[in-house]
């Protein structure tokens, strides 16, 4: 992966990002203010209420904290639904969603079993992903067509996207088509 930190965030400065969990009976389970809970700190750091820029900062945070593949994906798919949602009240977090989209996809592609809930090394199942096909979907509507067929073909690995594969496909076709032959048919 690319990620070489949040923009903005001393991770020394987050005081649960020092919070190491303890083993219990083959589990992890973290120090919390009513004993210990098996969320980390990473899946507990977003509160449900956030939006527009508050819930950015909170989303790069979470990025910083201790916590597993699986807890920074839902930490990732849960702000890009957030932001997609939140868009009219704040536009900037489409340039974000498309980031935490992408850097979603670049942890699936690391670590698959951060979206499987299969045990082993290689999953061989998928949960389905809604932020990566969100952004599919933002690129396609912005005429980014071979940006959003490239994400497309990289989310198949996982089991989903072929339908906008098929889409994207036909639609750059018609569009190399068209620009040879001089214009529509």
């Amino acid at each position: 992966m690319r990620f070489t930190g949040s923009p903005g965030v001393v991770r020394d400065s987050l005081a649960a990002a020092h919070v190491r969990p303890e083993k219990s009976y083959g589990s992890l389970l973290w120090p919390s203010a009513e004993g210990s809970t098996s969320a980390t700190p990473a899946s507990q750091h977003v509160p449900v209420e956030a939006s527009g820029a508050g819930l950015v900062t909170r989303v790069w945070e979470a990025l910083e904290l201790p916590g597993e593949a699986m807890d920074y994906h839902f930490v990732l798919q849960s702000a890009v639904d957030r932001l997609w949602s939140g868009r009219r009240a704040y536009p900037d977090g489409l340039a974000l969603l498309e980031v935490f989209a992408l850097l979603d996809l670049e942890l699936m592609e690391a670590a698959p079993q951060a979206i499987s809930f299969d045990s082993g090394p290689v999953p061989a199942t998928f949960v389905h992903v809604t932020s990566v096909p969100r952004l599919v979907m933002l690129l396609e509507r912005e005429g980014a067509f071979t940006e959003a067929l490239g994400v497309a073909q990289r989310l198949g690995r996982f089991g989903q996207g072929e339908d906008a594969v098929a889409r994207l496909s036909e639609k750059l076709g018609a569009l190399t088509l068209e620009a040879t032959v001089g214009g529509p048919t």
